[in-house]
């Protein structure tokens, strides 16, 4: 087990903040600490085609794994290398609604994802809610990914994703959004889409090719963007977001001041809007 201390790391958090789908609680434990709130609960991450048990603690998480590949992959991953506290205190501390989100907010870190399952899966989001889009998501991957062990399925790649027929992805519950995917599959494994070579694209240039695939707007090119390719500058706005800008920001949200890391903020936000 490896063992970080961080009161930015709250796997309970993250695990609800809509921005990885393949992040379940799936057990209790009993052990000295276990924190009334969910702390002490046990908690299974599937990505990069690894599966990953960790277990929340009263300040910061336990990993399942060697120290080789925390460092390797989780490290990096969970962006345990970035300045969160950082960030709550450049928050204007006459910003009360702000101020408060952040704190309850805190332990939220923006997940460093797979550019592929990220795209798919925030095409795969819209217009459904939280658990209808980890069902979707976990059907996909038992449809079409490779088992890993214990009944659990990696993400499939672009090309079975691509392969697969239309009834076959409907069955996954994607409804209108079969065509979506099926293209986007089809462009990342012909090579016409190069999901590697937009890391090296701007934030404006990198928005404006993910949104020439069919399917994709705004909101899930900003989600692609922020949890995808780490562009903590992208501010996604979907319906929980906008309530709240016309509720507390009606002059407009003042992005001027958070320029470059809005995207954390924003995950502030819609984790105490659903909450």
């Amino acid at each position: 087990m490896i063992r970080i201390e961080s009161e930015d790391l709250d796997i309970k958090k993250i695990a609800a903040s809509g921005q990885c789908f393949r992040m379940n609680r799936v057990g209790e434990d009993g052990a000295e600490g276990a924190r009334a709130d969910g702390g002490g609960a046990i908690y299974e991450l599937t990505a990069f085609g690894k599966l990953l048990r960790m277990r929340d603690e009263p300040s910061g998480a336990s990993f399942d794994c060697s120290e080789e590949e925390f460092g390797r992959l989780w490290r990096g991953y969970f962006d345990l290398d970035y300045d969160y506290a950082a960030v709550r205190a450049s928050i204007d501390p006459e910003d009360g609604y702000l101020t408060k989100a952040a704190e309850n907010g805190r332990g939220i870190r923006i997940l460093r994802q797979d550019p592929w399952e990220a795209l798919i899966s925030f095409i795969i989001s819209q217009r459904k809610n939280i658990p209808a889009i980890k069902a979707a998501v976990e059907a996909v991957s038992r449809s079409f990914g490779e088992e890993i062990g214990e009944g659990r399925y990696a993400f499939p790649d672009p090309a079975r994703l691509a392969a697969a027929g239309e009834d076959e992805l409907r069955a996954c519950s994607l409804g209108y959004r079969v065509p979506y995917v099926s293209l986007a599959a089809r462009s990342v494994d012909s090579g016409e889409l190069d999901l590697s070579a937009l890391s090296a694209l701007s934030d404006c240039e990198l928005l404006e090719e993910l949104m020439k695939l069919k399917g994709v707007g705004i909101k899930v090119a900003s989600c692609a963007m922020l949890f995808g390719y780490h562009r903590i500058g992208a501010f996604p706005i979907d319906v929980w977001i906008s309530r709240v800008l016309a509720s507390e920001y009606p002059q407009g949200f003042p992005f001027e001041r958070y320029e470059g890391f809005a995207g954390i903020l924003q995950q502030y936000m819609f984790y105490g809007a659903i909450e």
